[in-house]
């Protein structure tokens, strides 16, 4: 009995490998089976000539103009989309997209509590909302600038 099914089973992977062969991709050379989709809402090289620097760490310098003084905000977006750093007081997590056209869109952010002088939480909160509210995003030299959806600038600095 177990030759007898041992045999339907070599004539079934016979068949199928056969109609494999003969299939119009495998006669063009192409490969058969799952390929890997690209999101299209994100840029790939050549679209804008600018893709967004995943993997990079960056520190904050200036905020509509106004440079920060003490410890900077940071920012790093991983290839896995997720954004983290310090925010001025707490630290922080979220989802970032690069976008077409170089836009930027950050999801609702995962804060640490830690509770801190009035001007530092000031700080943290005017950088978390530039950062919430991100419109667009270029690289200018060595600056990582994030434009907001309302007219602010929030730049940053490449850090190690």
């Amino acid at each position: 009995m177990n030759a007898l099914r041992l045999a339907t089973c070599l004539v079934a992977l016979a068949a199928v490998s056969g109609a494999h062969a003969q299939s119009p991709a495998a006669t063009l050379g192409r490969t058969v089976g799952p390929t890997r989709q690209v999101d299209p809402k994100v840029p790939q090289p050549g679209q804008t000539g600018k893709v967004f620097p995943l993997n990079s760490s960056w520190v904050a310098v200036s905020l509509n103009g106004k440079p920060f003084s003490g410890e900077r905000p940071s920012f790093r977006l991983d290839d896995q989309m997720r954004a983290t750093g310090f925010s001025g007081c707490n630290t922080y997590a979220t989802a970032a997209y690069p976008l077409r056209e170089q836009a930027l869109a950050v999801g609702p952010f995962a804060l640490t509590k830690k509770s801190c002088d009035k001007s530092a939480m000031a700080i943290e909160q005017a950088f978390l909302v530039a950062l919430r509210s991100s419109g667009k995003w270029d690289i200018e030299g060595r600056n990582l600038v994030i434009r907001t959806q309302n007219g602010g600038e929030l730049r940053f600095e490449r850090s190690l």
